[in-house]
């Protein structure tokens, strides 16, 4: 049987450095482009959008120019939540736990 004042103090440990990812999560970016290049945006490891960047010679269409967006965003969100996922894994590998349950 382990120690349990050992045990509690992995968990005060577990839960500093998830806060602390957490806060990275809030700062790190990641960049997705669409058509090429015409649409690039930024958002965060917490999914938050944080710039959206046309290229002037792509405004002519507009429903290809919303298409792009659309598709550049959700790569982004994808890209986002891959981030987390990794970090937060990284983090917990250690542990033993089964995969997903955090």
């Amino acid at each position: 049987m382990k120690d349990p004042m050992k045990m509690l103090r992995q968990v005060q440990q577990m839960q500093g450095r998830m806060a602390q990812l957490q806060k990275d999560l809030e700062t790190d970016t990641v960049t997705a482009t669409a058509g090429g290049g015409a649409v690039t945006v930024v958002a965060t490891g917490t999914q938050k959008l944080l710039s959206v960047r046309i290229d002037p010679e792509a405004a002519g269409d507009a429903e290809m120019l919303q298409d792009l967006v659309v598709a550049a965003v959700n790569e982004a969100m994808e890209k986002s939540k891959q981030m987390a996922s990794d970090k937060m894994q990284a983090l917990t590998s250690g542990l033993g736990l089964p995969p997903g349950l955090l």
